[in-house]
């Protein structure tokens, strides 16, 4: 199955988001992708780094804005996980919305793991965010969760293989420490989890988180330059588990009292 993630620098114009979220669908079908993701809040921008809150954003241009996303993945027939701030009867959601190439709203995931910005803007999600795309269990995480393993062993105990984290990390001045050490975070969670981990961000500002692939052995699969518009595109095999993958899972599963 043929990836893609995009990074693009989203901001509080909704209708200039749309446009990069297009071309990039475009672009990955002409490039036979099945799957294509994008950052954290790529379709509204995050507040209040790239658009300063959500209850002055234009709710019907969001709501449009979403539907032809939909219509997008259905024209170009591509998997589409886009992130988007929801509007509930609770408040708005961080969330990453699932498209079919059939034109469907598979579900979504709500960032669960919120602190700083996140708890001025949006509620906390409940659900796992697992999803089966063409016979391969697809989780998605978002920004702040690669800090915490424990919402990537939910993951492991669901026998999930490809996961995708969607970040808005970027900040007013370069810093390679913190990408280094976001890198290393999500290199740990591939590991740890015997999983294929694909992280995407935001180029609004300074990046530092990555956009990225990184096998079952934390191996860097495959990176796009930092802090520019990329389309990075990625065939995934589900791995053949040798010896060290397989003591990696027998362990896990012991300590973790899976069957």
């Amino acid at each position: 199955m043929k990836l893609a993630v995009f990074q693009f620098a989203s901001s509080g114009n909704i209708n200039d988001n749309v446009s990069a979220i297009k071309r990039a669908i475009e672009t990955a079908a002409k490039n036979g992708v099945r799957l294509l993701a994008f950052h954290e809040c790529a379709l509204c921008g995050y507040p209040p780094v790239e658009r300063a809150d959500l209850i002055g954003m234009d709710r019907n241009t969001l709501r449009q804005a979403i539907e032809t996303v939909k219509c997008l993945a259905k024209e170009n027939q591509v998997f589409v996980a886009l992130g988007t701030a929801i509007e509930t009867e609770q408040g708005f959601t961080n969330s990453m919305l699932l498209f079919s190439p059939d034109g469907e709203t598979m579900g979504s995931y709500d960032k669960r793991a919120l602190w700083g910005y996140d708890l001025n803007h949006f509620k906390k999600g409940k659900e796992k965010g697992i999803f089966e795309i063409d016979g391969v269990r697809v989780g998605f995480r978002i920004c702040y969760e690669v800090r915490f393993p424990e919402y990537f062993r939910e993951l492991f105990k669901e026998h999930v293989q490809l996961c995708f984290v969607s970040f808005s990390d970027v900040s007013e001045e370069d810093s390679l420490y913190k990408y280094e050490l976001i890198k290393a975070h999500l290199r740990t969670r591939a590991v740890e989890s015997v999983m294929t981990v694909v992280s995407v961000n935001s180029v609004s500002k300074y990046q530092s988180a990555p956009t990225a692939v990184f096998d079952v052995n934390g191996e860097l699969s495959a990176e796009a330059p930092r802090n520019q518009e990329y389309l990075l595109m990625y065939d995934y095999v589900p791995p053949q588990m040798g010896y060290f993958q397989e003591g990696r899972l027998r362990n896990s599963c012991e300590v973790m009292g899976i069957e």
